[in-house]
């Protein structure tokens, strides 16, 4: 096996333990268990682990949980603190709130009022602030817009090439790294031009994990009857499944530098007033036509954000 081989066996098994935690967040994770999914010894793994990714694993599985966690305490109101502890798989309420103001550097209490605070100060404008408001409505109404329609997908098996850094580095290697993808599929005839969907999937928020943590997932659509045979081959491509359930669909046609903007209008418009909330899995966008690198060329792509009911 050469050197190169090498480093791509241990990124997939890198990457597969960081699916397994996404996956199994909410649970209580040992070295073990996560040693066992990697396939390495347990007296290695974590020196393994800190080596690619750059933090410990228990810097790891913690930031993780506290990031979806924080996300809890802004949309599940009807959640306690202490349910939330329990949701993420802490053993005790305190041990959580130390961990959590040890990353955050506040209680998870003072976040949720002071979240709340802010958001009852940002209601009371006065006569001024409501004019105002009203002429900036009405400036933006060309802003970016879809239509949004409520789906129920069934789950999709993807191959995919992932990447760890910010989104202006995503942006600089994003072609070579969706052309990789699919020459490696397209050789192994695992593309059907009728049905394969290409899409990018966001692990992480990105108002709440640092640039350098946040993961992109660049993916590409298989037969469930294949996932096994990408995980097994000699690449660093993996396979995930994206879980079935309801989904919003923004339905979109924008120019290339419009994509935050189409982001916005669905998380920040079309939500508040949906009676939904965001689901704890994470979002992606599907490409519905051929990339373009004119500016002045539009491109038609639907984003998906997983939704539950209002609590």
């Amino acid at each position: 096996m050469t050197n190169s081989q090498s480093m791509r066996e241990y990124l997939r098994r890198i990457h597969k333990v960081q699916d397994y935690i996404e996956a199994h967040v909410c649970e209580s994770l040992s070295l073990d268990e996560l040693a066992a999914i990697a396939g390495f010894s347990k007296y290695h793994f974590h020196r393994i682990f800190k080596g690619i990714v750059h933090e410990s694993l228990l810097q790891y599985v913690n930031r993780v949980k506290l990031e979806k966690a924080l996300n809890f305490l802004i949309h599940r109101p009807d959640m306690t603190i202490t349910d939330i502890a329990y949701q993420f798989g802490f053993t005790d309420p305190a041990i959580f709130s130390r961990a959590f103001k040890n990353h955050y550097d506040t209680s998870p209490n003072d976040y949720r009022n002071q979240y709340r605070k802010n958001c009852k100060d940002s209601t009371k404008n006065s006569p001024y602030h409501e004019s105002m408001m009203k002429r900036t409505r009405r400036g933006n109404e060309n802003k970016v817009q879809g239509n949004v329609a409520i789906e129920t997908i069934d789950e999709m098996h993807v191959a995919y090439v992932r990447h760890l850094g910010t989104y202006a580095e995503l942006k600089i290697v994003f072609e070579s790294l969706m052309q990789k993808l699919l020459d490696e599929l397209n050789q192994r005839n695992l593309i059907t031009p009728t049905s394969t969907k290409v899409l990018t999937m966001y692990h992480d928020h990105p108002d709440i994990t640092e640039e350098q943590h946040r993961r992109t997932s660049l993916c590409v659509t298989i037969p469930s009857s294949s996932a096994e045979s990408v995980e097994n081959s000699d690449s660093e491509i993996g396979r995930m499944t994206i879980p079935a359930g309801r989904y919003a669909v923004g339905h979109f046609e924008i120019f290339p530098n419009e994509y935050s903007a189409a982001w916005d209008y669905l998380c920040g418009e079309w939500l508040p007033q949906s009676g939904f909330l965001p689901r704890d899995t994470s979002s992606f966008e599907v490409y519905l036509s051929k990339p373009d690198p004119d500016p002045l060329t539009k491109q038609r792509v639907d984003i998906y954000l997983p939704i539950g009911p209002l609590a």
